[in-house]
């Protein structure tokens, strides 16, 4: 296993090379530039030297070097520098943000927790949900319980993120009043007020990405226990005189989360999609909010780093997903 793991992380060297060489030069060729939100009064001679700060007028091999080291040399060590209080990346250029002139790592940090306390809450609330409908929904198949998960399971992986929240904020925030429309991002947790205020304005946004997590994980996990208890070691486990309970939960269970896990590993970063759109309904503050704020204000910096952290992230979980599947079957073996 060790092996294995050290194998995949040198592959995944030169697949994040590759990755993040497309996304640059993806966003590099979209339309927009720093140069067009400059004043016209400003004079040519200072503008130059604001583009040049830029670095814009670099040719575009020298700018994706230049970015590439920013990220994986010098904002890690700045990192390593702000919490140890060390001086691993002094006088470095960082990577900044066109509109703000602000490191880009800097303000991703500072919008991650509140992205990170909705997509976290919500991803976790899908999985418990999900898991239990799906066992049971196999178990009982065809069962009214099956039926009405399945129902609800394609409503919620067929209706759009965005008009979900737009149904709830009418439901429960306009006629019902139970929940606020608008996350109030400056809210601090310091009594249990606070953190009730906290719960109620997460309630929607959570609901919103849970129900959609919730609905692709429960058929992922209904079809791979249906699969699963139709199987001949199944048979063989009921003449042997085991329990039912016993069937189901050790070994049914055990085999059929194996293509589950793939499903809520690579689930984690592609909830990312659906936490953008989600914050633009309920105004969260946080990284989807700030990717579609550097999309509209052509701040490519942001728009590469964000997206490449994102791709970074579905790499990383492919990998765990696959550690995972060694653990749960002992079949399975990498050496």
């Amino acid at each position: 296993m060790l092996t294995y793991t050290i194998r995949r992380l040198l592959l995944a060297i030169p697949t994040l090379l590759f990755i993040s060489l497309v996304i640059f030069l993806l966003v590099d060729l979209a339309p927009g530039s720093p140069a067009s939100q400059i004043p016209l009064t400003v004079p040519p001679e200072v503008r130059m030297k604001i583009l040049e700060s830029m670095g814009v007028n670099e040719p575009v091999h020298v700018r994706y070097l230049l970015w590439l080291k920013q990220f994986f040399v010098v904002e890690p060590l700045v990192l390593i520098d702000s919490t140890f209080g060390t001086a691993f990346a002094e006088g470095q250029q960082r990577i900044l943000s066109w509109q703000s002139r602000s490191p880009v790592f800097d303000i991703i940090v500072e919008r991650m927790p509140q992205t990170l306390t909705v997509i976290g809450s919500a991803y976790v609330l899908g999985v418990l949900i999900a898991l239990p409908i799906g066992i049971y929904s196999a178990y009982r198949q065809y069962s009214w319980f099956d039926q009405l998960g399945t129902f609800i399971a394609m409503i919620g992986f067929s209706v759009p993120t965005f008009f979900t929240g737009l149904v709830l904020i009418l439901i429960f925030a306009v006629e019902l009043q139970w929940f606020p429309s608008i996350y109030d991002t400056s809210l601090k947790v310091t009594d249990w007020d606070s953190f009730l205020a906290q719960v109620r304005q997460m309630a929607m946004p959570v609901m919103v990405l849970a129900l959609y997590n919730a609905a692709t994980i429960s058929r992922y996990m209904r079809s791979s226990m249906l699969e699963n208890l139709g199987q001949d070691y199944v048979r063989t486990a009921r003449a042997k005189g085991m329990s039912e309970r016993v069937v189901v939960l050790k070994h049914v269970l055990r085999n059929s989360m194996i293509p589950v896990i793939t499903v809520i590993a690579l689930g984690i970063p592609t909830i990312f999609g659906g936490a953008i759109i989600t914050e633009q309904v309920f105004r969260v503050n946080g990284l989807g909010a700030l990717l579609i704020g550097a999309i509209q204000g052509s701040d490519l910096p942001m728009v590469q780093t964000l997206t490449f952290i994102f791709a970074v992230l579905i790499v990383l979980f492919n990998l765990i997903a696959d550690i995972l599947y060694g653990i749960l079957d002992p079949r399975i073996r990498y050496d």
